[in-house]
């Protein structure tokens, strides 16, 4: 069995390394531009029993728009909104 010379572990190495940093930059485009901002993510209620939706407003975990309903004095912010698929 032969072993590998300096030369041909050197190659190995620095192509290892170019298949790496090929994959991080593909992982960094796939992202999307920008996160569903948490504290931007509302549900407004009817009244102060918080117990009737009626509206939300914000984007869902998958980055999706979410705007229906109307706004109230009554709501709460934060947290993800359960993905939906896009309007047509």
């Amino acid at each position: 069995m032969r072993r590998l010379g300096p030369a041909t572990r050197l190659r190995f190495f620095v192509a290892a390394l170019t298949a790496g940093a090929a994959m991080l930059g593909t992982t960094a485009l796939m992202a999307p531009s920008s996160e569903a901002a948490p504290g931007e993510n509302c549900t407004y209620y009817s009244d102060e029993s918080y117990t009737t939706v009626v509206g939300q407003y914000g984007r869902d975990c998958c980055n999706n728009r979410i705007a229906w309903g109307a706004k109230t004095a009554h709501h709460e912010c934060g947290g993800c909104f359960i993905c939906t698929p896009p309007p047509p």
